[in-house]
């Protein structure tokens, strides 16, 4: 199968080789999928993107004319991706049906910490010898209150992560099945009694904005807010202003509600691109890393994999059971196959 893999990093090559083992014509090329570039889509069976590429209805269009037949994503995410569009034009899609959700887990761990005990501030001075202590008092984590919002699999080994540390975790969650050290709450509850509170749910109609004003005003004064979900969870205006007054104590995000366009590219030459995001980044209390909880080797390992696994059962005629993300999830068939990870189900 002809191949292009759009905005490929420095770090995926070595793996998507090892992955493809010259199965595949693979041509990796560093500029995004946008109008201009489809054109190296020419001749080519199935593109692979990223959540930073343009995959709208006039780009698939310009894809389908060029003879594309398959579009598959190194994301777990398909809302970059016009799948009405797709379905017209008779186009497949593939996802990454899942990737192990501990490097999530652990990033909300490294946000949590790192805000609570002022290691930004603390590594600055002292790069310029300044050994104060001003400033850096944090709290025990032992015996604090953590609240997880969706207890999916990133939300259970999180609230797990936190048991280990002697925390009390409250989780609301739809479905409530029972957890050692779990206690299923409602929301009103959990952001009363929570000192930190750690989001990890799909963004949907329901969940979009599910921190505003109206929620932010339940929740205990001087609350950690971290989110390693989705950006639009947050209402980003109404976050801001919890910040200036106090009621968020800090702000650890992995993602950013206008991340598009701005994240995985340098833009330190542009800063007045995005002034919210200005506004945020200049409280010492806020971290905000560029989507970046997924990053490492092994996760990196199961994208690649689990890319190249979706060519391959294109390649058969084949559809790609739980990575299909077709707008009419075409056939869905379960396919069962050995796990690529010890981790996987």
């Amino acid at each position: 199968m002809k191949v292009v893999v759009y905005s490929t990093r420095s770090f995926e090559k070595e793996l998507l080789a090892k992955a493809n083992q010259k199965k595949h014509d693979i041509t990796l090329i560093s500029n995004p999928l946008t109008d201009e570039t489809t054109s190296y889509a020419e001749g080519k069976d199935a593109v692979v993107v990223f959540t930073s590429d343009d995959v709208s209805a006039s780009v698939i269009k310009k894809l389908a004319h060029y003879g594309v037949k398959y579009i598959a994503t190194r994301s777990v995410g398909t809302d970059h991706i016009d799948k009405q569009a797709a379905a017209a034009a008779n186009i497949k899609i593939a996802n990454i049906p899942s990737y192990s959700p501990h490097s999530i887990a652990e990033h909300v761990l490294t946000l949590v910490l790192a805000l609570n005990r002022k290691i930004l501030l603390s590594t600055q001075r002292s790069k310029n010898f300044d050994f104060r202590l001003d400033g850096l008092v944090g709290f025990t984590l032992y015996g604090k209150t953590v609240g997880i919002i969706g207890l999916g699999e990133i939300g259970l080994i999180t609230a797990k992560i936190f048991n280990g540390f002697g925390c009390k975790v409250l989780a609301y969650d739809q479905v409530k099945h029972q957890h050692t050290g779990i206690q299923h709450v409602g929301l009103e509850e959990l952001y009363a009694k929570s000192d930190i509170i750690s989001l990890h749910v799909p963004l949907n109609d329901e969940t979009r904005h599910i921190i505003n004003a109206e929620n932010l005003a339940k929740m205990r004064p001087g609350v950690m807010l971290i989110n390693t979900g989705r950006g639009g969870l947050l209402n980003t205006n109404d976050v801001l202003q919890a910040l200036k007054s106090g009621k968020i104590g800090a702000l650890g995000a992995d993602v950013y509600e206008y991340e598009h366009g701005l994240f995985f590219e340098n833009h330190h030459q542009d800063k007045e691109k995005d002034c919210l995001l200005q506004q945020l980044l200049a409280f010492p209390n806020v971290i905000i890393t560029p989507h970046q909880a997924f990053l490492t080797t092994e996760v990196l390992q199961e994208i690649t994999q689990l890319t190249i696994k979706s060519l391959d059962l294109w390649q058969e005629n084949k559809c790609v059971g739980k990575a299909c993300a077709c707008a009419k999830n075409c056939q869905k068939e379960a396919i069962k196959e050995k796990p690529l990870l010890p981790h996987q189900s």
